[in-house]
C-alpha cells in the first residue's frame, strides 16, 4: 500500500514539474531557446515562448498557382511580407537575398511575398526582385498574409518556420538578414532534429 502511494505521488509531482516547465516536453520546439539569439541585428527578434504552426492562407507562387507556408515542410523556411510601396521593405531585400544565396543547396528557403495591388507597382516588383536574385516571386493580392502572421498587419515582416511549419520567431520592421545574427538564428534552427 505505501508503495502505490508513493507511487501515485511520483506520478502527481512529475506532472506538476511538467506543467510547470512544458519546455521540458517541446525540446526543439521551444521559442524561448531562440532568445538568447536576438542581438545585434536581430534584436528586435520575438520569440514566442511556445510553437504554433503557420497559417495555412493561400497565396499565388511564381507560376501563380496556389502556395501556402505548408507546401515548404522540411526545411527552414524565411518569410518575408513586403511591398513596393515600402522603403524598409526595399532596403532589406538585398540582405534577404544574400541570406538565400548563402544557404543555397542546404534545407533552407527565403520565401518573399509581395502584397501590392497596384498594377504598376506590381509590374515594377518583378524586376526588383530579378535584380535581388535568387528571391522567388509570390504575391498575396488580397493584402491578407501579413494580418495572419504574427505582426498582424506590420510591413515588412518576416517569419522563420521549423521545419514542423511551427512559427519559431517573427520580426517586424527592417532588418539586415545578412548579418551574423541572422545567420546563428538560421543556423540554430538548422541543428534541431527534423
Amino acid at each position: 500500500m505505501a508503495g502505490a502511494a508513493a507511487g501515485v505521488l511520483l506520478l502527481i509531482g512529475g506532472a506538476a514539474l511538467l506543467y510547470a516547465n512544458p519546455g521540458l516536453i517541446f525540446k526543439g520546439g521551444d521559442s524561448a531557446a531562440l532568445a538568447p539569439l536576438a542581438t545585434g541585428a536581430m534584436d528586435k527578434l520575438v520569440t514566442p515562448a511556445r510553437a504554433e504552426p503557420a497559417t495555412d492562407y493561400v497565396f499565388r507562387a511564381p507560376d501563380g498557382s496556389e502556395a501556402r507556408l505548408s507546401d515548404f515542410r522540411g526545411k527552414v523556411v524565411v518569410v518575408n511580407v513586403w511591398a513596393m510601396w515600402c522603403a524598409p521593405c526595399r532596403a532589406e531585400m538585398p540582405t534577404l537575398a544574400a541570406l538565400a544565396r548563402a544557404y543555397e543547396g542546404r534545407e533552407v528557403t527565403v520565401v518573399t511575398v509581395d502584397v501590392d495591388h497596384d498594377p504598376g507597382q506590381i509590374a515594377a516588383a518583378g524586376p526588383f526582385l530579378q535584380a535581388n536574385a535568387p528571391l522567388p516571386f509570390y504575391r498575396d493580392p488580397k493584402f491578407q498574409l501579413p494580418f495572419e502572421l504574427p505582426g498582424k498587419g506590420g510591413m515588412p515582416q518576416t517569419v522563420l518556420l521549423d521545419r514542423q511549419g511551427r512559427i519559431r520567431a517573427h520580426l517586424t520592421g527592417g532588418a539586415d538578414w545578412s548579418s551574423p545574427e541572422a545567420r546563428a538564428v538560421i543556423d540554430a534552427l538548422l541543428a534541431e532534429p527534423a
